[in-house]
C-alpha cells in the first residue's frame, strides 16, 4: 500500500475512533437522537475528517441504518444502543461501532459481539480464508448462547467505496477468498437473542447516489448533484440536505429521485423476531501484523 494512502487510512481510523468514544459518552437515558448524531458528526469534522455515512444510532432490535431524521424528536430510553461511525479522509475510510447498554442487564450480549470481533481480528493475516474468520465469529457468539446475524456482514473498504470487494459474513460460508497484504476490511459481528436475521422496515432515512437521471425539479437536480459531488457518492442523511433544500419540498424531491432510481434508499433493518442486537466493529488493514486503525 502506498504510504500516503496508508496515512489517510490511519487518519480516518483515528478520527473515527475518537468520534466513537466521544459519541459513546453522549449515549444515556433521555439523550436526544438528534443531539447524539449531530454532535458526533460535528466532532468528525472538527477533527479533520468527513462522515463516510450518517452516524447510525440503532436501538434494541434495530440492527442498522437508523439515524436522526429531519426534525427528529426521539430520545434514548433503555436497551442496547449501537453507535456506528464512519469517517473518510479523501475517500479512505475508517468504520467502527460500539454497543452501549442503557438501563439493561444484557452486558453478556454486548460481550458476545465484542469477543467475536477480538477473536476475528487475531486471525487476520495474508493467506487466511474469509470462511475461517467467519466460522470463528459464529463459534464465539454461539458459545455465549446467542445467534449471529446471518444477513449482516463485514465488508471490504476502498477509496470512496464503503462496501467493496468481499463480504465478511458472521456465519460460516463457502467464501474461500484469501486475505491479501494491503486489503482493508471492516469486521462487524452482530449478536442477538433472536433468531439471527434482520428484515427491512418501512423507515428510510439514509440515501446514496445511484446514477444521474434527468429530473424536472430544480431541488431534485440540486440534491442529485450534492449526492454525487458533495457526498462523493457515499451514503448521506436527509438532514444534510436541509441547509440547501427547502424542507417543504424535500420529501417530494427525494421521492422523485428514488422513483427514478437516481438515489438508493437504505431501509432501517430490524431483527425478525424483535430480538435485541449487539454490534462491535473495527477497521483492519491486512498485514503479517494486522493494523487496526480504529482503536484508541
Amino acid at each position: 500500500m502506498d504510504e500516503e494512502v496508508l496515512r489517510k487510512y490511519r487518519m480516518a481510523g483515528d478520527i473515527a475512533a475518537k468520534a466513537r468514544e466521544f459519541g459513546k459518552e453522549l449515549v444515556e437515558e433521555g439523550a436526544s437522537y438528534l443531539e447524539v448524531v449531530e454532535k458526533t458528526e460535528e466532532k468528525i469534522r472538527d477533527l479533520g475528517g468527513k462522515p463516510a455515512f450518517p452516524v447510525n444510532l440503532s436501538v434494541n432490535e434495530v440492527g442498522a441504518h437508523d439515524t436522526a431524521d429531519v426534525g427528529e424528536k426521539r430520545k434514548i430510553d433503555s436497551g442496547l444502543v449501537k453507535l456506528d461511525v464512519g469517517v473518510h479522509v479523501d475517500g479512505y475510510i475508517g468504520d467502527t461501532a460500539v454497543t452501549v447498554p442503557v438501563n439493561t442487564e444484557k452486558e453478556e450480549l454486548v460481550e458476545a459481539s465484542r469477543r467475536a470481533l477480538d477473536n476475528a481480528l487475531e486471525m487476520i493475516e495474508p493467506g487466511r480464508k474469509v470462511s475461517e474468520v467467519s466460522s470463528k465469529i459464529e463459534e464465539t457468539i454461539k458459545e455465549f448462547g446467542y445467534n449471529p446475524i446471518r444477513n449482516l456482514t463485514g465488508h471490504g473498504l476502498e477509496q470512496y467505496d464503503l462496501h467493496a470487494k468481499i463480504e465478511f459474513p458472521n456465519v460460516e460460508t463457502g467464501i474461500d477468498y484469501e486475505l491479501k497484504e494491503g486489503d482493508v476490511f471492516a469486521l462487524e459481528p452482530f449478536a442477538t437473542d433472536g433468531s439471527g436475521k434482520v428484515i427491512e422496515s418501512n423507515r428510510k432515512l439514509i440515501l446514496m447516489w445511484k446514477e444521474d437521471k434527468s429530473v424536472r425539479s430544480r431541488e431534485g437536480r440540486k440534491i442529485l448533484k450534492m449526492a454525487k459531488d458533495d457526498f462523493n457518492k457515499l451514503p448521506f442523511s436527509k438532514r444534510w440536505l436541509t441547509e440547501n433544500v427547502s424542507k417543504l419540498r424535500l420529501k417530494m424531491s427525494l421521492r422523485q429521485l428514488t422513483d427514478r432510481n437516481a438515489l438508493h434508499e437504505y431501509p432501517v433493518l430490524r431483527e425478525v423476531d424483535k430480538g435485541d442486537i449487539s454490534q462491535a466493529e473495527h477497521t483492519v488493514i491486512v498485514k503479517d501484523e494486522p493494523e487496526v486503525t480504529t482503536k484508541v
